[in-house]
């Protein structure tokens, strides 16, 4: 794994991105805005999810009126997201932590000096989102919806907003399948350095978005790439971070919770292995404290790995074994072996946070 790309700093509320700041993970309601009260309900919905900032639509009046009183009912940073009319941008940003405008839907430039205005007045980031199916025309003339012509598009408007003295700025680079998406963030990630929000847009339900937001997003974490990032699914808020969580820990970007590693099931097995690792991954989500532990359903893969895992069972026929750091603690029946293992671990994890 690549060190991680150096990048200025930036603050969405108080949520740093870039620098040495850890990378957050964002989601987006999919209420009405000007629903105020749904919206409140599920921006506390992705919060309790673990949701670092979220993003909300602002396409009428109504939405960017609604901003004050939502923002005083939540604490999550919000991002007011806008297409076409710049002037729900500054009405929103008397409200909300960031604004986001889609250049190839702004407009004229002369609308997103007006933003950059009110910003400044704010002290609020932009963040520049560039989409493959929306580039300003004289982009997507020359170059057709490609990763260049997404990279040309993000380095006019960057240069815009310099010019006008603001560099309180992030970038995302997305299209809907993942070889455009990441061959645009290589290309663009030398050539400044501002943070970049990573994703793969328009991904589809949780199997295909979940695959997708993987390769794809993982590609960039294990690059170097990347300083916040949303995994986009049709389906439930929640599966959105719980997903974005998942690659920022597997691609060894994130050091929070436990690792489970469990063998595939074969004719080998001594056990309902599958019932087991089910168990355990419940009953030790509670857990922040990062910890590599260790399911196995026979001696053929079990020993071996559980030397290297902090708690591990290693199941034999009608029986198994309990280690921890290596050392047999125990050796139970069946029955009894996943209590046990749940009381190891949350053991360890208590004295790894005493430490």
């Amino acid at each position: 794994m690549k060190d991680r790309y150096p990048t200025k700093k930036i603050y969405v509320g108080g949520v740093a991105i870039g620098g040495d700041a850890p990378i957050s993970v964002q989601s987006m309601t999919n209420s009405k805005t000007s629903d105020i009260k749904a919206t409140v309900e599920q921006i506390n919905r992705l919060h309790f999810a673990g949701a670092d900032i979220v993003r909300v639509a602002v396409p009428t009046i109504e939405d960017a009126l609604a901003l004050k009183s939502i923002k005083e009912q939540v604490s999550l940073p919000i991002v007011a997201d806008i297409h076409f009319n710049y002037r729900l941008a500054l009405e929103a940003a008397k409200w909300v932590d960031c604004i986001r405008f889609n250049p190839g839907n702004i407009g004229e430039k002369s609308r997103i000096k007006e933003i950059v205005k009110a910003c400044k007045e704010r002290d609020l980031p932009v963040r520049i989102g560039v989409n493959a199916g929306s580039l300003e025309s004289e982009f997507e003339d020359k170059y057709g919806t490609t990763a260049k012509g997404m990279v040309e598009s993000a380095l006019y408007n960057i240069k815009y907003l310099e010019d006008l003295d603001f560099t309180n700025i992030k970038v995302s680079l997305k299209a809907s399948d993942v070889d455009r998406t990441v061959e645009a963030y290589r290309m663009l990630r030398p050539l400044n350095n501002y943070p970049f929000h990573l994703g793969v847009t328009e991904a589809g339900t949780i199997f295909h978005a979940t695959i997708k937001s993987a390769i794809g997003i993982g590609a960039l974490l294990l690059d170097g790439i990347g300083d916040t990032m949303r995994v986009s699914i049709t389906g439930e808020l929640e599966e959105e971070i719980k997903v974005a969580r998942a690659i920022l820990k597997d691609s060894g970007r994130a050091k929070s919770g436990v690792n489970i590693i469990s063998c595939p099931t074969c004719g080998r097995i001594e056990a309902d292995l599958v019932s087991a690792v089910s168990e355990v991954e419940k009953r030790l989500a509670h857990i922040k404290t990062p910890l590599d532990v260790s399911v196995m359903g026979c001696v053929v893969n079990a020993i071996g790995e559980a030397k290297h895992a902090d708690v591990a069972i290693a199941y034999g026929k009608g029986s198994g074994l309990i280690m921890v750091k290596g050392e047999v603690v125990a050796k139970l029946e069946q029955s009894k072996l996943v209590n046990r293992f749940i009381e190891e671990v949350e053991k360890m994890a208590k004295m790894k946070e005493a430490n």
